[in-house]
C-alpha cells in the first residue's frame, strides 16, 4: 500500500559505526531516504486541509514528521501524522495563531504605516516597531514548532523561540525563507508551479526549515 509503515522492518539506511555528516552531505543524505515519504507527507498534508479549518493541525502534524526525520527517528507516516493531527489539535491551533497573529498584523503595520509615511513621517515610528515585531517572529516561528516536539510546556517554547529569534536569527531566518519564501514563490508561479506544490511543495520546505534549525535545538 502507498501509505503502509515506512519502517516497519530493518533496511537501507545509514551504517552505525559511520561518522555522522554534516551539512549540504547529511541534507542530502536525508533527502535520499526519505524522498518517497516525502511525497506522501506531502500528499496527506493537503488531503487533511481540505476542510480548511483543519489546517493548523495539518501544519502541525506534518512539522511533527519532519523533525523525526531530520532526528533520523523511524517514521510510521500515517500512525505519526494521524497521532499529531487528532491528539495534539488543541497546542496546534495555539501554535498556528500564535505565529499567525503577529505576522499578519505586523505585515500589515508595515504596509499600512510606510505608505502614509511620506505625508507623515512620525509614523515612521510605529513603521520601526511593526517591522521589528515582524523581524523577530519570521526566525522565532521556525524555532517554535521545533520547540513543541522537545516536551516543553507551550509558554516554554514562545519564551525559548523568541530568545533563539532575537539571539540565533542566522539559522530561523534560514528556515523561515525556506518555508515562508519557497511557498510565496510557488504561489506566484502557479499554476506552473502545481505539479511541485502538489508532490513536495509543503513537505519538502518543511523538512529543509526543520533541517536549518536542528544544530540550535540540540543544545537544549
Amino acid at each position: 500500500m502507498f501509505f503502509r509503515k515506512d519502517y516497519g522492518s530493518p533496511g537501507p539506511g545509514i551504517d552505525r559505526d559511520e561518522p555522522e555528516k554534516t551539512g549540504v552531505a547529511r541534507l542530502a543524505e536525508i533527502l535520499s531516504i526519505e524522498c518517497v515519504t516525502l511525497v506522501k507527507l506531502n500528499l496527506l498534508f493537503l488531503v487533511s486541509c481540505l476542510p480548511v479549518v483543519t489546517v493548523p493541525a495539518a501544519v502541525f502534524a506534518m512539522n511533527r514528521v519532519v523533525r523525526m526525520m531530520v532526528l533520523d527517528q523511524p517514521v510510521t507516516l500515517v500512525h505519526h501524522y494521524k497521532t499529531a493531527l487528532q491528539k495534539k489539535w488543541g497546542r496546534a491551533y495555539a501554535a498556528f495563531f500564535a505565529v499567525a497573529v503577529p505576522l499578519v498584523l505586523s505585515g500589515c503595520g508595515m504596509w499600512f504605516y510606510l505608505s502614509r509615511a511620506m505625508e507623515r513621517p512620525v509614523l515612521l515610528l510605529p513603521f520601526m516597531l511593526c517591522s521589528t515585531v515582524f523581524l523577530l517572529t519570521l526566525p522565532a516561528s521556525a524555532y517554535f514548532y521545533g520547540l513543541l516536539d522537545t516536551g516543553r510546556s507551550f509558554r516554554e517554547c514562545l519564551r525559548l523561540s523568541l530568545l533563539l529569534g532575537a539571539g540565533r536569527p542566522l539559522r530561523g531566518a534560514l528556515a523561515a525563507l525556506a518555508v515562508y519564501g519557497s511557498l510565496v514563490f510557488a504561489v506566484l508561479e502557479f499554476p506552473v508551479s502545481g505539479i511541485y506544490l502538489l508532490l513536495v511543495g509543503f513537505s519538502a520546505p518543511s523538512l529543509l526549515g526543520s533541517f536549518f534549525i536542528r544544530t540550535e535545538l540540540k543544545r537544549l
